[in-house]
């Protein structure tokens, strides 16, 4: 595509080159933001969840956990020699599950159960609790691999960890998908990245 402006204006740099359009996107559900009032239009792009590792942050312990999922997958529990941890990549982005409960939930009891098994009957002692990555809010959750067949089992981490900062990287979950509009599904995935 090449443009050209009318006499007597000129332009200047360059004029030509391939188009480019970020794609908008209208939404509108029932659990997200302004939801009585109509959707939102936003353009469609893959949003960013931060979590620091930085000494003193509140989500520290969730942080560490999640990457050394993302860098060292075969050392974290469950064992996997075929674990790869998506969330990292645009090809591979976390997907939110909101509308279906049960498998949120068996998400959460699949990651419970190994907490138990790798890190024992009283892991959740002293105010820990089971950490679960990828989260047990996403499609690619413990669970996966039973309702997915693409999903590989045990492709997933837990953790015992402080549970005031489970917590505390659980809200900042809750306010990303919030702020950011993340949809229930497939179409609309979102990355974490580990900052500090």
């Amino acid at each position: 595509m090449k443009i050209k402006a009318p006499a007597p204006w000129t332009l200047g740099g360059s004029t030509g080159g391939n188009l480019f359009m970020l794609a908008p996107r209208w939404d509108k559900a029932s659990y997200l933001a302004n939801s009585a009032n109509g959707g939102a239009a936003t353009f469609s792009y893959l949003g960013t969840l931060y979590y620091s590792k930085a000494e003193g942050a509140p989500e520290r312990a969730v942080a560490l956990h999640i990457e050394k999922a993302f860098k060292t997958p075969g050392q974290t529990q469950p064992p996997s020699s075929t674990k790869k941890i998506p969330g990292q990549t645009a090809d591979e982005p976390l997907t939110r599950l909101y509308t279906d409960t049960a498998r949120r939930d068996r998400n959460r009891a699949v990651a419970v159960s190994n907490c138990r098994k790798y890190f024992g009957p009283d892991y959740a002692t002293g105010g820990k609790e089971c950490d679960e990555f990828p989260f047990a809010s996403t499609y690619q959750g413990a669970a996966g691999s039973e309702y997915d067949p693409y999903q590989l089992p045990n492709n997933f981490s837990v953790q015992a960890l402080d549970g005031t900062q489970n917590g505390n990287a659980g809200n900042l979950l809750g306010q990303f998908v919030s702020k950011y509009r993340i949809l229930d599904g497939p179409d609309d995935g979102y990355l974490v990245q580990i900052t500090g």
